[in-house]
């Protein structure tokens, strides 16, 4: 469903004109609201859809700015309502009998439930029911208990919010300690003089001699593993090759059968192989190439 028809926050500068704007589409009465939604489930209308969805777009802000305490844009938040709504109209099925408010809403509120989660922070807080609930009702069982600003909890508090949200205590400590640290920016100003956060954070990246002696020692090791290999007999080799240098090794009765031998066999030549390639590489001994020796 586009919605290129449909009001845009222009972020939230825009907010008091977006509201304006969505108030001048018409409420729908029950009857036409099943008539445009008959039309859009039996022959796909855009226009029914169109009607639905912008009769619809005040629920939806309504819905969004319960969520501003999360401190995300509330023009993000009122577009991703309104990606809910679509869902649901797209998905309403009038002969149920409820209205599409009543449906809408769930799809709204799950909507902006995945932004906050995912937008809360870089890294996530959680996906689990059990994780979900308590982010979702905390603030709202602290701000009942006058604690909006307490930072840490009571235990008397800790124990009482688990007991109502049937999680473990520490998850309580562990989520209140998350949602009162939000993530700074990189780009965050420090002092004067333009300084930043990143500019003040050690480089853990190796320095250009340490790389390079890494580089050296990688090539290295892939020359001794490469000249270790010549001297294998051919099955030994394609065994090693097979069994440890694919992304996607063959098994042992793959190669059994491949050389008609039993997988014990293969698993006897492998180790052999082995052995000799660890033995020569952690020598450091470079043997000139060799012609393989069919086995």
């Amino acid at each position: 469903m586009s919605v290129a028809k449909f009001p845009v926050v222009a972020g939230d500068d825009g907010l008091a004109k977006y509201l304006r704007d969505i108030k001048e589409f018409p409420v729908l009465a029950p009857e036409e609201e099943f008539m445009l939604a008959k039309r859009l489930a039996d022959y796909g209308d855009t226009d029914a859809a169109h009607r639905l969805v912008t009769s619809h777009l005040r629920l939806v802000a309504k819905i969004a700015l319960g969520y501003r305490h999360y401190g995300l844009p509330v023009a993000d938040l009122i577009s991703e309502g309104n990606i809910g709504l679509m869902r649901a109209v797209k998905k309403f099925e009038p002969d149920r009998g409820f209205r599409l408010a009543t449906y809408a809403m769930w799809w709204i509120k799950a909507s902006l439930n995945e932004f906050v989660l995912n937008s809360w922070s870089m890294v996530k807080i959680g996906t689990l029911a059990a994780q979900k609930k308590l982010f979702f009702n905390l603030r709202r069982i602290k701000s009942r208990l006058r604690l909006l600003e307490a930072g840490d909890l009571p235990p008397e508090h800790v124990a009482g919010i688990a007991r109502e949200l049937d999680v473990d205590e520490r998850d309580v400590i562990a989520m209140n300690r998350r949602m009162a640290g939000r993530d700074s920016s990189l780009n965050t100003p420090v002092g004067e003089g333009g300084t930043e956060i990143q500019d003040l954070m050690a480089d853990e990246a190796d320095n250009q001699e340490t790389a390079l002696a890494k580089h050296e020692e990688l090539s290295k090791g892939r020359v001794l593993i490469a000249r270790a290999l010549d001297t294998l007999t051919e099955r030994e080799r394609e065994v090693f090759i097979e069994r440890r240098l694919r992304d996607e090794p063959l098994t042992l009765e793959e190669l059994g059968g491949r050389y008609g031998v039993s997988r014990e066999r293969i698993r006897q030549i492998e180790v052999k192989a082995f052995e000799k390639v660890r033995d020569l590489v952690q020598a450091g001994f470079l043997p000139a190439p060799m012609a393989a020796v069919r086995a």
